[in-house]
């Protein structure tokens, strides 16, 4: 006997938009910027900005010249992601 299971997107939408999933995205975000500032000089800037597409989300840059330099040779921004179980994947690749 099989048995139909219907999606409740509107509820997912609105879960995924909600209270839970930002406070969940806020706290991985802050987790990550604080490995990514271990990695770094001591002053150096890093900011945070929290936004909100189809769901919470959140980004995390380095705010100094060099900042592009430390990803592509020590994969700062990578590494602390992964470290925290974030999947690190090139947008552009689909």
């Amino acid at each position: 006997m099989l048995q139909r299971l219907e999606l409740d997107r509107r509820g997912i939408r609105e879960f995924l938009e909600g209270p839970e999933v930002r406070q969940m995205v806020d706290g991985a975000t802050a987790g990550i910027a604080a490995r990514v500032r271990a990695r770094l000089p001591s002053g150096t800037p890093v900011t945070v900005r929290a936004y909100t597409t189809d769901r919470g989300a959140a980004s995390i840059t380095i705010a100094d010249v060099r900042g592009m330099a430390w990803q592509a040779r020590d994969g700062v921004l990578t590494r602390s992601a992964g470290e925290a179980g974030i999947e690190v994947r090139d947008w552009r690749a689909g």
